[in-house]
């Protein structure tokens, strides 16, 4: 006959009917319901080593979202390199023989987006308060770049404008709301770029893919292809993601226009975000958690 184990102090975890509940589980859903009972799985780091899909999605939405402003007026939401070496132009221009003090639409659309990026920067600035590996945050900042996503898909819908420019020279976008959807646009992208940085996986980043390029040319395993190499294989796949992205938009914005193309990308992040909750745990054993550290 089996004595009875009180809840005290060396028993952390106790049900709702008062007993104790063990550590070590027997399986996988055991495991979850004593976390969601310690009310600290939400709290907890993510094992970024598994966290592959989730990042692979947001390489796919950098291209996705990029075709999307690029094909109206060229001008890349994600992608901040060139877009401040276009300011740099403008600027230069002003030395010119004759000098042109005019503020070109496509500097301006630049700017916006420049500005629009940071501003998304800063609010991940969050996730050093709650953790930035903890699945709080994650899904957090995650459904906040959903929100950015909507709010340009619903200024660019009641902008009336049009979805893809005909040549450079003649934008699709160019009215005050159109403006507000490529700020919302960048804000998106600047928010999962540093929340994909911070994780600090072998993808290195979600947005700029010029580094990931380098690293993985220059990957001493690169041609060791009888076995999974990680540091190569992530990177591989963040590159293939973001062509397909791109791919994929395109054929989408061909079809529904910006609006659609974007309240479809809403849905894609509203998808990684609940994806979050569902990445491992860095460290199998459960330590009770109410807040980040």
């Amino acid at each position: 006959m089996s004595s009875a184990v009180s809840c005290d102090s060396r028993t952390p975890v106790c049900g709702p009917d008062g007993e104790p509940l063990e550590r070590s589980s027997k399986s996988k859903i055991d495991q979850w319901t004593v976390a969601i009972v310690e009310r600290g799985y939400l709290w907890g780091k993510i094992n970024t080593a598994q966290a592959v899909w989730p990042l692979a999605t947001w390489c796919f939405l950098t291209g996705y979202m990029d075709i999307i402003g690029f094909s109206a007026i060229f001008v890349w939401c994600a992608f901040q390199t060139g877009n401040t070496a276009q300011l740099a132009l403008a600027v230069a221009r002003l030395w010119e023989t004759p000098r042109d003090l005019s503020f070109r639409t496509s500097d301006r659309q630049a700017l916006c987006s420049v500005l629009g990026f940071i501003v998304g920067c800063f609010v991940g600035r969050l996730g050093d308060k709650m953790g930035s590996n903890t699945r709080m945050w994650l899904f957090t900042g995650t459904m906040i770049q959903a929100l950015f996503t909507m709010a340009a898909s619903i200024a660019i819908w009641q902008s009336g404008e049009g979805s893809i420019a005909p040549n450079r020279i003649s934008p699709a976008w160019s009215n005050p709301l159109s403006f507000l959807c490529l700020a919302f646009m960048s804000a998106s992208m600047g928010l999962q770029g540093i929340m994909g940085k911070r994780i600090n996986s072998p993808f290195a980043t979600t947005v700029v893919l010029t580094s990931v390029w380098c690293e993985l040319v220059a990957d001493p395993k690169l041609f060791n292809v009888s076995k999974l190499v990680p540091s190569r294989d992530q990177k591989a796949i963040a590159i293939f993601a973001l062509f397909l992205g791109a791919f994929i938009g395109r054929a989408i914005l061909a079809e529904v226009g910006s609006a659609g193309a974007l309240g479809i990308a809403t849905g894609i992040r509203v998808l990684v975000a609940f994806g979050w909750l569902f990445v491992p745990s860095t460290d199998v054993g459960l330590v009770a958690r109410t807040g980040p550290v």
